[in-house]
């Protein structure tokens, strides 16, 4: 019999960004088969409002998942035998639009999108909420951020849309799409934050929304949603910062030219190849996964693009050798082979976010 890995799928409310929360949307849970790549049936486990991301506890007995509104929410769901999702806590994320978790140690940091709000919630040592923030129903601390960039329509001001942790463990940052920055956090032994600058500076206009550190922590991979490239920066872990090494467009110069508009989301690193979602504006496409070969250095190969059978990638992760593409607005899970091929789908409501389950 096949070995399967359950996922935690997150999803949006069922008519899409920006419609109303709450009406029936949640946290779904998929087996996909280790050897072929095939999916179960999916199961909605909970539901709860805008579910767009979710993180677990390395520990296996918490889910964490945002309530992506206004204002914004974060649940902690305690993980029972039997798979099944209980709410033990609910507490403000600080800011409005939460769009991304992420959890180090004792600590979950929240980005907020809309306000570019970070939010830090202190967890016990089990990975619950600590009980000062739930008594308080918010985080233990708030950042806000100030700066435009040159779209007028995205960048009027600032919007976190990822944290990630720096690979000495040293910094927090925040990849900005209003300010086209990497905003900078050193962390205390207790997880705290000090806001510490900006770590990186990105042409004007580029719209950092995910990152990814290389193997070795020399060079930091940045997805570009506005200007549609992936920007490969040196960086130097003793100050804590990035200068520009390359930059690669989202898809290969000849798909560049056609006139379409596209528009990067997530980004992460498998071995010596950089996967990327990259989604078509408007009525022409199609939506992708475009895999860049990682050179001695660092540096990226020219994309391959590998094309979707729907649209709107949001997110993706590689479990067991497969890639597994959340497609948003066709309501549908996808698993690709190592090709590009995909092997198996099935639907479900608005998926946004595919995160493994830790197994106890």
């Amino acid at each position: 019999m096949s070995a399967t890995t359950p996922l935690w799928i997150g999803t949006f409310p069922h008519a899409g960004i920006g419609t109303q929360a709450g009406l029936g949307e949640g946290v779904w849970r998929v087996d996909l088969d280790a050897t072929t790549g095939g999916l179960g049936a999916p199961r909605l486990v909970v539901e709860t409002p805008a579910p767009t991301f979710v993180a677990t506890h390395p520990g296996g007995r918490w889910l964490y998942a945002v309530g992506e509104s206004d204002p914004g929410s974060v649940t902690a769901f305690e993980i029972d035998a039997d798979g099944g999702l209980t709410p033990r806590a609910t507490v403000a994320s600080g800011g409005v639009a939460p769009c991304h978790l992420l959890v180090v140690d004792d600590e979950l940091y929240v980005a907020n999108y809309v306000d570019g709000v970070l939010g830090v919630v202190p967890l016990t040592p089990d990975g619950g909420f600590a009980p000062d923030v739930v008594a308080s129903g918010r985080p233990a601390q708030t950042f806000d951020h100030a700066g435009t960039g040159p779209d007028p329509d995205r960048q009027e001001g600032p919007h976190a849309h990822f944290v990630a942790l720096t690979p000495d463990r040293r910094h927090v940052l925040v990849a900005d799409l209003g300010t086209d920055e990497l905003r900078r956090y050193a962390r205390a032994a207790d997880g705290r934050l000090t806001p510490d600058g900006v770590a990186a500076a990105l042409p004007p206009g580029t719209g950092p929304r995910h990152v990814a550190f290389s193997a070795d922590g020399g060079r930091l991979h940045v997805v570009g949603e506005l200007d549609a490239s992936v920007h490969v920066l040196d960086w130097h872990a003793g100050s804590a910062t990035g200068t520009g090494l390359q930059r690669v467009p989202a898809v290969p110069e000849t798909e560049a030219a056609d006139g379409v508009r596209r528009s990067p989301s997530h980004v992460l690193l498998d071995g010596d190849r950089l996967l990327l979602g990259v989604r078509a504006l408007g009525l022409r496409g199609p939506d992708a996964v475009s895999t860049f070969d990682v050179r001695p250095g660092g540096t990226l190969g020219a994309p391959v693009t590998h094309p979707l059978s729907g649209p709107t990638p949001r997110h993706l992760a590689v479990v067991h050798g497969w890639t597994v593409v959340a497609l948003q607005d066709a309501h549908a899970l996808v698993v690709h082979d190592a090709h590009g091929a995909q092997v198996a789908r099935v639907d479900l409501p608005s998926p946004a976010c595919v995160v493994p389950v830790v197994v106890r």
